[in-house]
């Protein structure tokens, strides 16, 4: 059961999109969303870009300057935060037994790195809903891997086009014998267990039987889900595009399994994770 969800709240645009997904998770099982704002820390920011006992006088005015950005992104979050809670009617608690029935919030503040926090805020959280950034945001991109290969924990991504209201009505699950797309699986099953339409999609990248995407459907069926196999042949677009594309006009919700192959051979070679980390029009539910 899905009953905490960590959100980062950065103070940039994304952050709509992210309450919007964190929320309609929520819904469905009156959780608690946990928005995590991680400040940057202005001293440790320039020790890191200057030489020790060099430009003192510019130095200082440099940490006056970030010290001032980071009080103005902070308080630009949790204004976002609190506009949402207010918008959206979410009780702001910090106790299950004050939430009741009902999806409920709460605002953190930590001082650091950002991939090091929600990590740390991940390992013990049900759900981590996290968008992708700008393209030219490091951070944002460097947060997603964070998460998704150090705390094992399912990670979120809002898909770039309009959100889906309904985001468990229709699922695919990206299958390929990994494991972690069997780690996915069994992470998401409070997903699959309120979807009113599950397709088990594998490509045929080469000649043979595909009859382990048949035991998944078996397997869905023990669990009382109505789960379909759909076989997909790669045209010119490669096995990644193609899986994508029949998803995305079939479904609101993708599950597969993150970084099948070691992360420096995706990084070299390119892959279906990278990929997805950088664009995806539906919603992506990754666990590695």
């Amino acid at each position: 059961m899905i009953k905490t969800i960590l959100v980062p709240a950065t103070g940039s645009q994304t952050d709509t999109a992210t309450f919007a997904a964190a929320l309609r998770v929520a819904k469905l099982f009156a959780a608690h969303i946990d928005a995590l704002h991680v400040r940057i820390d202005p001293v440790a920011t320039l020790v890191a870009m200057t030489t020790e006992g060099s430009g003192g006088v510019m130095i200082g005015g440099l940490v006056e300057q970030l010290e001032q950005d980071v009080r103005e992104r902070e308080a630009k979050a949790r204004r976002a935060f609190m506009e949402f809670c207010e918008r959206e009617r979410l009780s702001i608690t910090a106790a299950p037994a004050d939430a009741g029935a009902n999806p409920s919030a709460q605002w953190h503040v930590e001082t650091g790195e950002e991939p090091r926090w929600m990590t740390n805020y991940g390992l013990t959280a049900d759900l981590i809903v996290a968008s992708r950034g700008a393209p030219d945001n490091a951070i944002a991109r460097s947060t997603l891997e964070a998460v998704l290969v150090q705390t094992g924990r399912p990670l979120l991504i809002p898909g770039d086009g309009a959100p889906s209201v309904e985001m468990a009505d229709r699922i695919a699950i990206a299958w390929k014998p990994t494991p972690q797309t069997a780690r996915a699986v069994a992470a998401t099953m409070p997903f699959l267990a309120r979807a009113k339409e599950i397709v088990v999609m594998t490509v045929q990248e080469e000649e043979g039987r595909c009859d382990d995407a048949d035991r998944l459907v078996r397997n869905l069926e023990w669990h009382g889900l109505k789960a379909v196999a759909q076989r997909l042949t790669p045209d010119g677009r490669g096995a990644a595009e193609t899986l994508l594309a029949a998803a995305t006009a079939k479904v609101d919700l993708l599950i597969m399994g993150g970084y099948g192959h070691s992360r420096l051979r995706e990084w070299v070679f390119g892959g279906f994770t990278q990929q997805l980390l950088v664009s995806a029009p539906v919603p992506v539910l990754m666990v590695h």
